[in-house]
């Protein structure tokens, strides 16, 4: 029997990356899957999922929007009767705009995606996981939350309050049996962090990727998506509160050198 079988789950972001890595994992570990992206793309994750036997819906929203997350918590819960969990993944990076020419609106829309988004599926999925007495919410925050020199401004403090939303949050949950974590993903190979890889590439750098970790190389969105079904599963039952680096030990010292690879 797979760790998630017979839960119904919700998945953000999942066009791409983790959260199609994340995606494909939990439905072979037998979820029943809404997968959830302002993207296209989230179609064909679910095709992937499908093919591959899994069960899933796809749901084209924007996670940010309070009546988007309304529509698919609801979504969720017509197909599969329930709501078992949640991975408020989505996110988006902003860039690294020197910090004069950063606007109010560059800042309000990372903050809309990646703070308030999770904030959004927090408050819409605990009615649901509260009433049955069990449950469990991941939300993906970042090493550029934990420590300074990861990521630009804006992103930084965008994750940086993620990890504090479910550090609250875990409390305001206190004696309801439903748990939330963090995940905090260091240098893993994405549509978000493309750039990276393709400027190392032009450089003919690639081999410098990841080597200010131990484990001297990038990240898989696979190794994020195990953390991710771990803590959504009944094996992190004592498990809450807290926000875990996949970062290849990165965090361990942060030697962040402040020059482009």
């Amino acid at each position: 029997m797979g760790r998630l079988e017979g839960r119904s789950v919700i998945i953000t972001g999942a066009g791409s990356g983790i959260g199609r890595a994340a995606s494909l994992l939990f439905c072979r570990e037998g979820a029943g899957l809404i997968a959830v992206d302002r993207s296209e793309q989230v179609h064909e994750t679910v095709k992937q999922v499908r093919d591959a036997g899994g069960t899933a819906e796809a749901v084209q929203a924007d996670a940010g929007l309070e009546r988007d997350v309304q529509g698919f918590i609801a979504k969720a819960v017509s197909t599969y009767g329930k709501l078992d969990g949640i991975w408020a993944n989505a996110g988006i990076s902003g860039g690294l705009v020197p910090l004069a020419e950063q606007t109010p609106e560059h800042w309000t829309e990372i903050l809309r995606v990646n703070l308030i988004g999770p904030f959004l599926a927090i408050k819409h999925s605990i009615p649901h996981l509260v009433k049955q007495g069990h449950g469990a919410i991941v939300c993906t925050a970042s090493v550029a939350g934990l420590k300074s020199g990861a990521s630009g401004h804006p992103y930084a403090a965008s994750k940086a309050g993620v990890i504090s939303l479910v550090q609250t949050t875990a409390y305001s949950l206190s004696g309801t049996g439903v748990r939330i974590n963090a995940v905090c993903p260091g240098l893993i190979e994405t549509g978000m962090t493309k750039p990276i890889f393709d400027n190392a590439k032009e450089r003919g750098t690639e081999g410098k990727i990841g080597q200010l970790n131990p484990l001297k190389r990038a990240g898989q969105p696979h190794e994020l998506a195990a953390m991710g079904l771990f803590l959504l599963s009944d094996e992190a039952s004592y498990v809450n509160g807290q926000a875990f680096p996949v970062d290849g030990g990165l965090t361990a010292s942060m030697p962040y050198a402040g020059k482009p690879i």
